[in-house]
């Protein structure tokens, strides 16, 4: 696809973790001339390859997967300055960038070139925040922030601890805080809505896989070198398998756990996802195929 047509067009292909995004965003690539950036908070740490189902680029360039280390620090500020460099790089060289993944805060930072609140707290709050379970981090931020607590990963801590620091530090909720900036690309957005039985029974298989493949050994590597207390498996999939590991709870019961919480978390990424009309659902590859289509032309 000649450069004229993606000029500073950017894809989104968004939807509930599971709906197979990435499947449909390699295909569609393979057509278009495309890159993926990744918006997966997840996939940004090297060494969690299982736990966050990775991708093995299928000779695709892929942008924004392993790119920290998992006991380093990685904030949507980082995430939106590297995204952009790298969507405006794929549209230097032509090519159109597909922003893929179920991370609603990391695509709207880009779709609405969202202005992050500072709001910086002193390390004496922070480490008061870090010693809280998620539960009662949950729980204030409902108190704090309702429309901020109906969308985040109520099991992703460093998302928590940030979110009531932020309400905490400038007194106003977190989520009337992120303003939107001058658009930065011409978007189109494009949104899986998967069929809720199927979503199901694609988040038991995947659960099962990730055991079957080697989650528990991945788990008890990054332990050995890192600790059990790191934020970035303080996730979906690895917090499970640690109380495994430490004997609360038994393999089954992990199993179920970790099935029990990924669509919990798909409910809330869809309750995200529904508040912004822009966005395009889509049943089939073909109808994400003409919207493309019509939007490069």
């Amino acid at each position: 696809m000649s450069s004229k047509y993606s000029q500073n067009k950017l894809i989104v292909i968004l939807g509930p973790t599971a709906s197979g995004k990435t499947s449909l965003a390699i295909k569609l690539a393979k057509i278009f001339s495309g890159e993926i950036v990744s918006a997966d908070s997840r996939q940004v740490y090297r060494e969690m390859d299982i736990g966050t189902d990775k991708i093995v680029p299928e000779g695709i360039p892929h942008h924004l997967i392993d790119v920290v280390n998992p006991d380093e620090k990685f904030t949507l500020a980082q995430y939106k300055k590297m995204a952009i460099k790298a969507i405006k790089d794929i549209q230097k060289r032509g090519n159109v960038p597909f922003l893929v993944g179920g991370t609603g805060l990391y695509i709207q930072s880009i779709v609405d070139n969202l202005q992050i609140p500072k709001g910086e707290s002193d390390a004496k709050m922070r480490n008061k925040l870090e010693k809280m379970e998620n539960a009662e981090l949950f729980e204030k931020l409902k108190k704090l922030d309702p429309v901020c607590a109906a969308a985040i990963d109520s099991k992703n801590k460093r998302r928590l601890v940030r979110a009531v620091e932020v309400c905490l530090a400038t007194g106003k909720p977190f989520s009337q805080q992120r303003k939107k900036g001058k658009p930065l690309f011409d978007v189109l957005q494009i949104g899986i809505k998967p069929d809720k039985e199927k979503l199901e029974k694609k988040i038991a298989q995947r659960a099962d896989q990730m055991i079957q493949t080697g989650l528990i050994e991945e788990v008890k590597g990054l332990i050995k070198r890192y600790g059990s207390k790191i934020i970035s498996m303080d996730s979906i999939g690895y917090q499970e398998i640690i109380a495994h590991l430490q004997n609360k709870i038994t393999l089954e019961e992990a199993k179920d756990l970790v099935k029990t919480h990924t669509r919990q978390y798909a409910k809330r990424q869809m309750t995200w996802f529904k508040r912004d009309k822009r966005i395009q659902w889509i049943e089939n590859y073909s109808q994400a195929k003409k919207l493309i289509g019509n939007f490069l032309l």
